[in-house]
C-alpha cells in the first residue's frame, strides 16, 4: 500500500521530510479491524514529532490520528461495524479503566502505532465507529483528535452548559473550532478571539456571538469582561499572556480548561483565582465514552437540534503531504487540513 512515513527529523525542516512510499498492508490481529482509509488529517502533533518536539519518537512511523474509511476485514474475535460500514477512528489506544484519567501507557496513532497517513490501518476493534451520516468524508476525517480534545476540554471537564458564556482564545486550530460548534450546539454564548479578522468571520459564520481581535483593539481583555460579566468558563489552549488575561477575566465562580501552551508558561496572581473561586481544569485527549458522546453531538436530534460541520480549511493529494504539513506548521489555517489518501 502506499503511504507517508517519516524517517527523521528537524527542528527546522521537519515538515520537509515526509515521504509516500510503498510499504507492507497491515493485517489484522485477533480482536483488530481494518479499515482501507479515503481521507486523513494533519493535527500539530504531526509536525512535532516531525520537528522533533515530541516525546518518545520511533523512526521511521506513518503518521496520522485522524481517519475516515471503511471496514475492510475483522481479525478473529474481533466485533464491530460490518465490512463495507463508513467509519471513523478513535485515536487513543489504551486509555485505561478511570474515565479521569488516562494511563501513562496509553498511546495516540500516528506513532508509534501506525497512523492513518495510509490507505490501510488496523486498530482494536473498540477504536472503529460509525461515521455521523450528517457528515461528508472530509468533515467526519476531520473530527477524531481535535473532536474529542475540544470535546473532553468543554463539557467533561468544563461542564458547559446553555446558560455558559465560554471564551475561546485564538479560534481558527481544529479543536478550538470545534469548542466553537459544540457550545454552540448545547446552546452557551460564545466569544471568540484572533488576530485574524478572516478568521473572525468564518467563527460568526459558524456561530460565535462576539468576536474580538486582539490585535487592533486596545484591551481586549476589556471587550471580553463587558459581555454578560465576563465569561463563565473559558477554553485556552495558548498560555502565556493570553492565559494570564483569561483568568482574570474570568467572572466569579467560572471555570477555566487548559489543554496547550503554544505560547509558553503562564504567569497567575493567586489573587484572581482563591477571591474568584475560579476552577483551573487541565485536559488531554479524551476517553472511549468521551469520543462516543462528542460523535453523538453529531446527530441533528440531539442539543440545540441543528446540524453541525466541522470546519474544513484544504484537502491536499496524498502526493502533496509535504506543503500540507507546511501549512499546518504556519498556522495560517481554519480548521482542519486534510490528506485524500484514496
Amino acid at each position: 500500500m502506499r503511504a507517508v512515513r517519516l524517517h527523521e527529523i528537524d527542528r527546522e525542516r521537519g515538515p520537509q521530510n515526509f515521504r509516500v512510499e510503498q510499504v507492507d498492508d497491515p493485517q489484522p490481529q485477533p480482536g483488530e479491524t481494518l479499515v482501507k482509509i479515503a481521507r486523513a488529517a494533519f493535527n500539530r502533533r504531526d509536525v512535532f514529532i516531525s520537528q522533533g518536539l515530541y516525546p518518545g519518537i520511533q523512526l521511521p512511523c506513518i503518521p496520522g490520528s485522524d481517519g475516515v474509511g471503511t471496514v475492510a476485514a475483522h481479525g478473529e474475535g474481533a466485533r464491530g461495524p460490518a465490512v463495507g460500514t463508513r467509519v471513523v477512528i478513535d485515536p487513543t489506544l489504551g486509555w485505561g479503566p478511570d474515565q479521569r484519567i488516562w494511563l501513562r501507557s496509553a498511546q495516540v496513532l500516528g506513532m508509534p502505532h501506525q497512523g492513518t497517513f495510509a490507505e490501510y490501518i488496523a486498530v482494536p476493534a473498540g477504536n472503529v465507529h460509525p461515521a455521523p451520516a450528517s457528515l461528508t468524508d472530509d468533515e467526519a476525517a476531520a473530527i477524531p483528535l481535535a473532536g474529542v480534545t475540544a470535546y473532553r476540554a468543554l463539557v467533561s471537564r468544563g461542564g458547559c452548559t446553555k446558560d455558559d458564556v465560554v471564551l475561546i482564545p485564538g479560534v481558527g486550530s481544529g479543536v478550538q473550532t470545534f469548542v466553537l460548534l459544540f457550545a454552540k450546539k448545547i446552546g452557551a454564548k460564545v466569544i471568540v478571539t484572533s488576530s485574524s479578522d478572516e478568521k473572525l468571520e468564518r467563527a460568526k459564520s459558524m456561530g460565535a456571538d462576539v468576536a474580538i481581535n486582539y490585535k487592533t483593539s486596545e484591551k481586549w481583555e476589556k471587550e471580553v469582561a463587558a459581555v454578560d460579566g465576563g465569561p463563565s468558563l473559558v477554553v485556552d489552549s495558548a498560555g502565556g499572556d493570553t492565559f494570564f488575561k483569561a483568568v482574570n477575566v474570568t467572572r466569579y465562580g467560572g471555570r477555566v480548561v487548559v489543554y496547550g501552551g503554544t505560547l509558553g508558561d503562564a504567569k497567575l496572581r493567586p489573587f484572581s483565582l482563591f477571591w474568584k473561586q475560579l476552577d483551573i481544569l487541565g485536559t488531554s485527549m479524551g476517553s472511549p465514552r468521551d469520543f462516543a458522546e462528542m460523535l453523538a453531538l453529531f446527530d441533528p436530534s440531539t442539543g440545540s437540534g441543528h446540524v453541525i460541520k466541522p470546519a474544513v480549511d484544504k484537502v491536499y493529494a496524498m502526493d502533496e503531504v509535504v506543503a500540507a504539513a507546511e501549512s499546518v506548521d504556519k498556522g495560517a489555517q481554519f480548521g482542519k487540513v486534510l490528506l485524500a489518501v484514496t
